[in-house]
């Protein structure tokens, strides 16, 4: 039965799958901590759903396994370095993968009633649920738990995206993967806002994905520099593992690649109005943080990175009705008329 399900897995489209029992993670007690020391930020859902997170039986009654799903959005295209361009973590210049992974998961969760039989119950989550995914991911095998908190795959290394299904069918679990960091803190090294405080531990408020995505409002003045020109997310922890150079890509996610996502021209962005920027980021991750956030993060990149030129674009923007728009822009009229004062 396990066997059927993951191939059934590999036909729609996804690169692993294993399964892990769905017993209480032993991580709770740490997301307890955790949060309790506010290291969440602004991400109220995250203590909203603590209990739920610490217990799948509170998610799905009688659950007995979770099966875990990854997918690589590994692409093996040379990186370009342009500080006049803004940077998009690699996931996002793709498709929403939640609507991307959404149909697969569906027609697996239903797979999975079918081959389950009569009452069985199933619940599928894309980075959506109450679930300690990660632990699980390593639980089960797909990968474990790096130094920098995300998961490292073998086989793809950190360029994965994590789909579950927890089950009340009885599955024979996999074999879980044991931690593989060795000795090596490259990953603590490269983040440029020292958001990895120790190995295995992450202040999401320092964190440049946090910033640029999570955070509703002002960006801290003292942690713009470090964000340089980055407008969507960060991928420096990913980039220093040495893991990497054995990642496979994945075939589903290279289907809903966005060439034009991966480098965006800061000023060109800076101009967007509110249907402008639907129109250039329907469909993808960019669209949840709105036009008000994605021009707060250009302006910051734009004040890390820009020149004289760029002068005329901030000005207007320093008058956008959006007043979170408008401070940002001022702060980097104030940036690089510094860096240029003739």
């Amino acid at each position: 039965m396990k066997e059927r399900i993951r191939q059934r897995a590999r036909e729609l489209g996804f690169d692993d799958c294993r399964i892990a029992s769905a017993g209480a993670p032993e991580t709770g007690a740490r997301l307890e901590q955790w949060l309790t020391h506010g290291s969440h930020g602004e991400m109220a859902w995250l203590q909203r759903n603590a209990a739920k997170r610490r217990d799948p039986q509170l998610v799905l009654a009688d659950a007995r396994s979770l099966i875990t799903l990854a997918v690589s959005y590994h692409n093996s295209k040379p990186e370009t370095q342009n500080p006049k361009q803004g940077v998009i973590a690699r996931y996002a210049r793709h498709a929403d993968y939640h609507d991307v992974l959404a149909t697969p998961l569906k027609a697996l969760s239903s797979f999975v009633d079918e081959v389950g039989g009569a009452g069985t119950r199933s619940l599928w989550y894309v980075d959506t649920g109450p679930i300690l995914e990660r632990e699980f991911a390593q639980r089960s095998g797909i990968g474990f738990v790096g130094k920098h908190t995300n998961v490292i795959s073998r086989r793809f290394g950190n360029w994965i995206l994590l789909a579950e299904i927890l089950t009340t069918l009885e599955l024979e679990p996999d074999a879980p993967e044991k931690n593989r960091c060795g000795s090596c803190t490259r990953c603590i090294t490269a983040c440029p806002t020292n958001a990895i405080t120790a190995p295995f531990q992450l202040d999401a408020r320092l964190c440049i994905s946090y910033l640029t995505i999570e955070l509703k409002g002002a960006i801290p003045l003292e942690l713009r520099p470090a964000i340089g020109n980055r407008i969507f997310g960060c991928d420096d922890c990913l980039v220093a593992c040495p893991w990497n150079r054995f990642a496979q890509e994945g075939a589903l996610m290279r289907q809903h690649a966005r060439a034009d996502l991966r480098d965006r021209d800061l000023l060109e962005l800076l101009r967007l109005d509110e249907t402008g920027f639907k129109e250039r980021f329907q469909g993808t991750p960019i669209l949840r943080s709105k036009r008000r956030g994605l021009l707060r993060n250009v302006c910051v990149a734009v004040g890390n990175t820009g020149g004289k030129e760029a002068l005329p674009e901030l000005e207007k923007a320093a008058k956008d009705s959006e007043p979170l728009i408008a401070e940002h822009a001022q702060w980097a009229l104030d940036e690089v008329k510094r860096r240029n004062p003739n």
